[in-house]
């Protein structure tokens, strides 16, 4: 019972972790790039909102990493977990790489975009700081697709 139990919120834990990501990627950052706002005010409230996030996805990561080890605990290690264990440090990795390097990043130079003393130092500027977004929407999609390969191995799990 207490396995069926374990398994359940693992596998719940996956979902709502995808659901997160997939949100903030397709919704959350598409709503903000359509609002009319300077880049520095946009990329400061993506920021916000990335912060609040970033809170409850940790917790989010944490509770699934502890499920995932009960449910090898409790039914049994094999592949399909220790598959899910290394994509789970692959996705710490992006989740952090992605909040302490791109998000405050970004914000750095849209903010020197701003204050730039003239065009062509403001384009430089913009050319790096759009360079960075392409590079942080890779990392987004590499989130997602480490994450729906984590919630197939969880459902495996079994």
């Amino acid at each position: 019972m207490l396995d069926a139990v374990t398994h359940t919120v693992h596998v719940l834990l996956a979902g709502v972790w995808l659901g997160g990501v997939v949100f903030t990627t397709t919704v959350v950052s598409p709503a903000l790039k359509a609002m009319k706002w300077p880049d520095a005010e946009r990329i400061g409230v993506r920021s916000v909102i990335g912060g609040y996030y970033a809170r409850v996805g940790t917790l989010n990561l944490l509770l699934l990493l502890f499920f995932a080890v009960l449910d090898g605990i409790f039914g049994g290690f094999g592949g399909f977990l220790y598959a899910e264990y290394a994509l789970l440090v692959i996705l710490f990795f992006l989740v952090v790489s992605h909040g302490a390097y791109f998000g405050r990043r970004l914000r750095e130079l849209a903010e020197a975009e701003e204050k730039a003393d003239d065009r062509r130092e403001a384009a430089e500027i913009s050319g790096r700081r759009r360079s960075l977004q392409r590079l942080s929407f890779a990392v987004s999609v590499a989130d997602i697709l480490v994450s729906v390969i984590v919630v197939i191995l969880s459902v495996n799990a079994l």
